[in-house]
Formats: C-alpha cells, structure tokens, sequence
C-alpha cells in the first residue's frame, strides 16, 4: 500500500508548477483588456470635450492632448455639427503587443446654440 503512494510523491507540485504559469498568463490577459477598455473609455470622453470645445471656438487639441496625451485629433464640421475624433496605440501589455489602435468620435452643435 504505501509503495502506490510513494510514486506518485512530487506529482501535485509538478502539476501546479506547470499550471501556475498558465493562471498567470491568463489573469495577465484579462487585466490588460480590462485597462484596454478604460482607455477606450477616457478616449471616449476625451472626444466628446474635444467636441465641445470646438464647438465653443476654442481648441479641442489642447483638450485631447490634456485628456490622453499623444493622442491625435482630427476635426470636422458639416453644417453646424462639428465632430472630434481621436486615435491613439493602446499603452496595455496586450494593447503594445498587438498594436492596437483605439480611436473614438463625438460630435457636438456648433455656434453656441
């Protein structure tokens, strides 16, 4: 009986040595997208200020760059809709290593009204 017992001896360390690694890389996985979503959040919010902003006549790039710094804006007027959109790499672990590109529009009614 105890000689069963005595092959199996180190097998459970064996076992979470080689799944830590892989709860590890998991959780790291889905705390980056959760990051990759608040940054998609607050470049939201970035263009809708933007927007604004230009709408009141002042610059929307001083606010995007204040918002999310090295973002780029691009501006755009159709009537008296005035639209800010901003893109940007996301800084994630995931984010930098798939190169992904997060952009987010808003528009607001120029001239005040």
């Amino acid at each position: 009986m105890r000689s069963r017992f005595r092959d199996s001896a180190g097998s459970v360390t064996a076992e979470f040595a080689i799944a830590l690694p892989a709860v590890v890389l998991v959780l790291a996985c889905c705390l980056s997208g959760l990051q990759v979503v608040g940054e998609q959040l607050r470049l939201q919010d970035a263009a809708a200020a933007a927007a604004r902003s230009i709408a009141r006549g002042d610059s929307g790039q001083a606010v995007a760059e204040r918002l999310v710094p090295g973002a780029t804006l691009q501006q755009s007027v159709d009537g008296d809709l005035v639209c800010a959109t901003i893109s940007t790499t996301s800084r994630a672990l995931v984010g930098a290593i798939a190169g992904i590109a997060l952009s987010a529009t808003s528009c607001a009614l120029g001239g005040g009204r």
